[in-house]
């Protein structure tokens, strides 16, 4: 696999006020996807929102922070997506109605997927315990235009969110994003309050930002920092050290079973199937585990 692919790059353009994240991921969403079989309108949603996850997260300064973005929605195919990153381990599922997908067209439109739901947006700084939490409705065409308005929205930064999902000739699955922000004041940003959507330096660097083709989002050959050229290459742009990202899942037999544990003994036989065992799946990476249920 190409080096170039399940990294987050952080960027800043000092001379525009603006800053940014890109990111690729390859080896990710094969083990992701490959964990579950979706149908492909499922797995383009769900690496869409891995993208997400990977940009949002790579931004968090506290390395043992996590960030959790999570839909839930209301009468559409999709009753629940969620993705979390922490120190750039990542792992997402999408809990969906096959019956009702088979329906829709071979392109679904996000409100057909997700009919009224919400997207929210956690991060957690384990460091300093702050936890924040960002809601906003799931509109418009895409998950990276929900995104835009939720930093709109809650944090009141002007941002633009592109993201292109592809798979290649091979088999594997490719897909990346950019996120980019303008912060008046630098980096640290001044009151929130004080952001103009209009401000002239953000116009001329969304207006750059948008340039950037789905093709090169995916490129596995492309290495980000020459994304990064192309795009801004009329102003100085400061490379920040790359993230290396990865899948991985938190599920631990050890605490399934102290959690069977605390169940009585007449509950945990109910559970239990004629062998005498308990299952336990996990939804993140479709791993099975089976607890006797005549724990001791």
């Amino acid at each position: 696999m190409s080096s170039y692919l399940d990294s987050a790059l952080g960027f800043t353009l000092p001379g525009r006020h603006a800053r940014g994240r890109v990111a690729r991921l390859g080896t990710v969403l094969d083990e992701v996807l490959g964990a579950h079989g979706y149908p492909a309108a499922i797995e383009r949603v769900l690496a869409e929102a891995l993208v997400l996850a990977a940009l949002f997260g790579s931004t968090l300064k506290d390395a043992t922070g996590q960030l959790t973005l999570q839909a839930q929605t209301q009468g559409g195919v999709i009753d629940l997506l969620v993705c979390d990153y922490r120190g750039g381990v990542m792992r997402g599922y999408i809990r969906h109605d096959p019956e009702r997908l088979g329906e829709l067209p071979a392109d679904p439109s996000l409100f057909a997927l997700f009919g009224k739901g919400y997207l929210a947006i956690t991060f957690d700084q384990t460091m300093t315990k702050e936890r924040y939490q960002g809601i906003v409705p799931l509109e418009g065409g895409s998950l990276a235009q929900a995104a835009e308005s939720y930093f709109a929205q809650s944090e009141q930064i002007p941002s633009l969110v592109r993201i292109g999902v592809a798979r290649l000739p091979d088999g594997r699955h490719v897909a990346g994003g950019l996120l980019l922000q303008h912060l008046p004041e630098g980096e640290e940003g001044r009151d929130r309050i004080h952001t103009r959507l209009d401000h002239p330096e953000w116009e001329h660097v969304a207006a750059l930002g948008g340039t950037v083709q789905g093709e090169e989002l995916t490129d596995p050959a492309l290495p980000l920092e020459t994304l990064l050229w192309r795009l801004f290459n009329e102003d100085e742009v400061r490379v920040l050290p790359p993230v290396a990202l990865a899948q991985g899942c938190r599920c631990d037999p050890d605490h399934i079973r102290s959690v069977i544990e605390r169940f009585p003994a007449d509950e945990r036989a109910e559970m239990a199937d004629e062998a005498g065992l308990i299952h336990v799946d996990c939804e993140f990476c479709a791993s099975r585990y089976s607890i006797e249920a005549a724990l001791g």
